[in-house]
């Protein structure tokens, strides 16, 4: 899907609601966590390969059999490690791809701490398309994230779009195994296409969202941060 240049457009494939903006790469690449945390692995992938090629040279000189052994594990280590820093980037995609590709989910502060907040997000978790599959499967969902200029206020709403992937290729779980959060401000100062994101979502998904705030310690305390909604317990505007 290629990038919008228009202040916001609204699409709908299937039961997935897409949003496309113009992304302000040089803002994201300040704010946005997502490509934060990428490329702290990639750096830290990148001073381990260091590390280890170090390693593997010195035992290599010393000319031993048992360290020369050492020596070619250490240095196809360092190449994994290499490996990772190209990997990364290819397996995430460019900061665009992301917002482009993921569906428009509601999010809101649920938690403030001295140095971060907590967003709590309502998302289908569920992998739409298989055979198998016959409806949404929607959890409540918890992120972390260090505050970025002024505090916010517990209920503030924040548009986002969900990230939706596996841990493993071939996963044949109904639901995806990574989800998170990323709001669509990581990606646009422009106020006008936040209004229109946040417009986009439906108010009943908003108050909804903003009824379960009093959950979102425990769903971020619960594994992958995500607590699964039960079918029974899903308003009609949700099924």
């Amino acid at each position: 899907m290629t990038v919008a240049t228009h202040p916001g457009r609204i699409g709908y494939f299937g039961s997935v609601r897409e949003f496309d903006f113009p992304v302000d790469r040089p803002h994201a690449k300040s704010v946005n966590q997502t490509y934060a945390d990428m490329r702290r692995l990639q750096v830290s992938a990148a001073v381990l390969a260091v590390l280890l090629a170090a390693g593997a040279v010195a035992l290599w000189l010393a000319g031993h059999i048992w360290t020369t052994v050492v020596a070619v594990v250490l240095a196809v280590a360092a190449l994994s490690c290499l490996w990772v820093v190209v990997w990364v980037p290819r397996k995430v995609g460019s900061i665009e791809s992301l917002y482009a590709k993921s569906p428009l989910v509601p999010a809101v502060v649920s938690e403030v701490h001295p140095r971060a907040v907590t967003l709590l997000a309502l998302i289908d978790i569920a992998k739409h398309g298989g055979a198998e599959h016959d409806g949404p499967i929607y959890a409540l969902v918890t992120r972390n994230t260090p505050i970025q200029g002024r505090k916010p206020v517990v209920g503030e709403r924040v548009p986002s779009v969900a990230l939706l992937d596996d841990r493993t290729r071939g996963d044949k779980s109904p639901v995806w195994q990574m989800v998170s959060p990323m709001p669509i401000w990581w990606g646009t100062r422009d106020k006008a296409v936040l209004a229109r994101a946040e417009a986009a979502i439906g108010e009943q998904e908003w108050n909804y969202l903003s009824e379960r705030i009093s959950q979102s310690e425990q769903v971020r305390t619960s594994p992958d941060q995500r607590l699964a909604i039960e079918p029974e317990d899903l308003p009609d505007f949700l099924r």
